[in-house]
């Protein structure tokens, strides 16, 4: 799990984190041949894979197409050509498997921890097959923005270890997202965390986030195995024990740091499914075929809509949809907050023409509410017009809490609504929730002297609650021995939680529903 620790100024991302690799003389004249070939060939057609259509930002009132990669997937070819690190390959590589082989660029960890998560894996085929089918829609994206900031592909194997490609997984230390970004790391890079979405599961935000992570420390520590390290134990605990080596005259590689078991285990694991992938026969392991195109694409949206709504007019099955868009962890979207929504590829123009063609009603059957004061849940449940336990449900209030003031919840959208929720609320949205002070009648003498704001004083108590109690002003005087009502809190097993100043009790009595507690003479 990344855990940020003493943060400092995040750099621009550098322009690449490894050299590119040298290339022999004869590939780079063969690849000169093959762009001027190429050059004297080239169409007026788009950039892009052959045969895909052309997809720009709709101008209509409806949602627009804006695919990930606006000039379509960069090939091995077109990188060449652009100046990155040229491999120089005529055809892009058969699948996506082979493509992340061709970019392996950190150096090799061999130990017999590594061996033992390489016999654990293989083991495990199973295992095996479920991780990287889930993993089919989400790596060609990983993979390329990746080889655009040269970095090594062997990173878009780190999910895998952190969360087994599950972008809804969510450790016991709270770290959330299949790259497992505890909340303050999440927020230190720029992922939303509020009422209506948490980015630490979106998947281009949290991968932009941990790219710019590992790349910044990189730049830190200057190897890929030690700010690997860093992103599992944070960048604070390597330092240190850098430091502590420095200090004793050790070496100050990743072997060489006394670390927990974890990150000790962490590097080695990578290694092993980097092993896997490299040579899956050797393992007697089976890689589905995840081809080398992308598996979605974004859509603009500018209307609030039900994620069960957007799944249908996408023809996408809901499960498949909460995959691709699993920051939506509420029951709607909203668009000033999550302009745009990820679907498979081939499905993004059918929601468009869909979307354009819905009239059956509103596209969202849920807003936002915020709450004018601190309300007991069966209050705000009336207020909007739900049982208390639909309004807990979608909320996720548990029982015994009160709803804050100023807490956004979401609630039924009425059919005269007209507009969506505000970018404001979308962004800002929290629910604050405060324990429910339980409290029951009691029943005291009052001593020599005594008023409403003696009693009030000394019980914690506000005069004009107590003298509402006895229907009496808050001036009022009571006399010696005089009973007087007051509502104390007490705990969930029943006993009074707060008791008289002076330990003035002298006895309890107990009745259904009441207390009277009579004082000491004094």
């Amino acid at each position: 799990m990344t855990d940020l620790q003493r943060p400092s100024p995040l750099p621009h991302p550098p322009s690449g984190s490894i050299a590119p690799r040298p290339n022999s003389l004869f590939k780079n004249f063969l690849l000169g041949i093959a762009v001027a070939v190429l050059a004297g060939c080239a169409s007026t057609s788009p950039p892009g894979m052959p045969g895909d259509p052309v997809l720009t930002t709709s101008t209509t009132p409806g949602p627009g197409l804006n695919p990930v990669y606006p000039n379509g997937p960069l090939s091995p070819l077109s990188r060449a050509q652009a100046g990155s690190d040229a491999v120089t390959q005529l055809q892009p590589p058969p699948d996506l498997w082979a493509r992340i082989r061709s970019g392996f660029a950190m150096p090799d960890l061999q130990n017999e921890l590594v061996t033992d998560r390489e016999q654990w894996y293989a083991s495990r085929p199973d295992y095996i097959q479920r991780m990287t089918e889930r993993s089919s829609k989400y790596l060609f994206h990983i993979v390329e923005e990746l080889e655009r900031r040269n970095m090594p592909t062997e990173l878009a194997l780190l999910p895998y270890i952190e969360s087994a490609f599950n972008p809804q997984a969510v450790s016991s230390a709270k770290a959330a997202g299949m790259w497992q970004f505890m909340p303050a790391t999440g927020k230190y890079f720029d992922l939303k965390q509020n009422a209506f979405r948490d980015d630490r599961r979106d998947v281009l935000a949290s991968t932009r986030a941990a790219l710019d992570y590992l790349q910044k420390l990189h730049g830190m520590f200057g190897d890929w195995h030690l700010a690997l390290a860093a992103y599992n134990w944070g960048e604070g605990s390597v330092g240190r024990a850098i430091a502590r080596n420095k200090k004793d005259g050790l070496g100050t590689g990743y072997q060489d740091l006394r670390m927990p078991d974890e990150t000790r285990l962490y590097v080695p694991k990578l290694q092993a499914v980097k092993n896997i992938v490299a040579n899956p026969q050797a393992f007697r392991a089976e890689l589905p075929l995840i081809e080398n195109h992308p598996y979605f694409q974004q859509v603009l949206i500018t209307r609030d809509i039900d994620v069960a709504l957007a799944a249908r007019l996408a023809d996408v099955a809901l499960a498949d949809f909460k995959a691709l868009n699993p920051s939506a962890h509420r029951p709607v979207i909203i668009a000033s907050g999550t302009p745009q929504i990820l679907l498979p590829w081939d499905n993004a123009k059918v929601f468009q023409r869909n979307f354009e063609a819905y009239t059956q009603g509103q596209y969202a059957s849920w807003t936002a509410w915020t709450a004018p004061a601190t309300l007991s849940v069966s209050d705000a449940a009336r207020r909007v017009g739900m049982s208390e336990a639909d309004l807990r449900g979608v909320n996720n209030i548990p029982p015994r809490m009160l709803i804050k003031a100023g807490s956004t919840l979401l609630v039924p959208r009425t059919g005269k609504m007209d507009n969506d929720v505000a970018s404001h609320v979308a962004d800002n949205a929290q629910v604050s929730l405060a324990p429910e002070i339980v409290t029951r009648r009691t029943t005291i003498k009052a001593r020599k002297g005594e008023s409403v704001a003696t009693i009030a004083k000394r019980y914690g108590l506000s005069a004009d609650s107590v003298a509402e109690w006895n229907k009496v002003s808050a001036s009022a005087a009571f006399k010696l021995g005089q009973q007087v009502v007051v509502f104390l809190p007490v705990k969930a097993g029943g006993a009074r939680k707060a008791a008289p100043a002076r330990g003035n009790i002298k006895a309890v009595k107990r009745t259904p529903g009441k207390t009277i507690i009579k004082s000491k003479k004094r």
